[in-house]
């Protein structure tokens, strides 16, 4: 208001003088509203822009979370579908069974697909989530017999990597890439010396004789190890089976594959481990003939790939790696 009066009378004395002119009170209000409807304008001008600025970052947030979704209209060209099973295998992962089999039935049952290749890049995880994915990869390749399933393996694939891999009709792998660790393990600690140097007492409550199994705060017993290497050894087993099953007789080597040992790709050709070397684009475009990758891997919500980027997945890690005593092929 004080910039408007002196907008009107431009100096004290000015002002005193307009002020004694008939009228003067008028000419005020009327300046006054002018200001307020420049004001309005200004700051709807400026909604319109925000508006538009958030419109135009969730159009660029969609286009880049969904491209290989975005297809025109009348393409007939075949393609190859692409799955990535990335990082840890376990649930609730990126690379967890629910995500990798939703990818899986989407590639599957696209009309254009022509072959899907398996990318996998990971160390294991979940013996159930890795037999989730062995069980449909197999159902699929049966229900689609047209359609082709090659496993291609990048870095990794060790243990869960590679049970979910010799479902697929051929795997190929780099020269360098990491492959085998056909095995099964289960994480744990004992504290009991250290709470007893500190003075602390254990006092753990249950019901059953070995509920408290393998407790890391108390000593362990002969009978639980021997219970629990029975279990492992059943659960390798089941896993020795899948990788039986799915490489048939191209698996060459001895027993020493199932071992935990890990080796070259270059090296697993030799063992029936691999059947050849080559990328994605190799298998897209001289095996299956369909040079076009098309992605169906799927994605976490704008929610989860938020919780991802503060942390909480690294906490899950930790957690998973630290206190579970969970048995996982890796």
């Amino acid at each position: 208001m004080a910039g408007s009066l002196f907008g009107l009378g431009g100096s004290s004395s000015k002002g005193h003088q307009d002020r004694n002119t008939p009228g003067w009170e008028r000419e005020l209000v009327s300046q006054l509203a002018l200001d307020g409807v420049k004001e309005r304008r200004r700051a709807r001008r400026w909604g319109v822009f925000f508006k538009l600025l958030l419109f135009t970052y969730l159009f660029v947030l969609l286009f880049l979370y969904w491209p290989d979704r975005i297809q025109a209209p009348g393409t007939t060209k075949e393609h190859t579908a692409l799955v990535e099973v990335q990082g840890i295998i376990a649930d609730g992962a990126k690379a967890s069974a629910d995500n990798v089999v939703e990818g899986l039935r989407e590639a599957f049952e696209d009309a254009k697909t022509k072959g899907v290749i398996l990318r996998i890049n990971s160390p294991g995880g979940s013996a159930v989530q890795a037999g989730y994915i062995y069980d449909e990869v197999l159902r699929l390749r049966e229900k689609h017999a047209e359609i082709p399933v090659y496993a291609v393996i990048t870095d990794v694939c060790a243990s869960g990597g590679y049970y979910i891999a010799s479902a697929a009709d051929k795997i190929y792998a780099d020269r360098a890439s990491v492959v085998g660790s056909i095995g099964v393990r289960m994480d744990s600690f004992g504290f009991v010396e250290a709470i007893e140097k500190l003075g602390i007492e254990r006092r753990l409550l249950t019901a059953g004789e070995h509920k408290g199994l393998l407790d890391p705060f108390l000593p362990a017993k002969e009978d639980e190890i021997t219970h629990v290497r029975t279990l492992l050894g059943d659960i390798h087993r089941q896993f020795i089976d899948r990788v039986r099953e799915g490489r048939g007789e191209r698996l060459t080597a001895g027993d020493e594959v199932f071992s935990g040992l890990i080796w070259s790709g270059e090296q697993g050709v030799e063992l029936g481990l691999v059947d050849e070397l080559g990328s994605s684009g190799y298998v897209a475009r001289e095996v299956i003939g369909a040079e076009e990758l098309k992605e169906f891997t799927a994605k976490p919500d704008f929610l989860e790939r938020l919780a991802d980027r503060f942390g909480m997945a690294i906490g899950n890690a930790i957690a998973s790696r630290m206190g579970s005593g969970s048995i996982r092929l890796e």
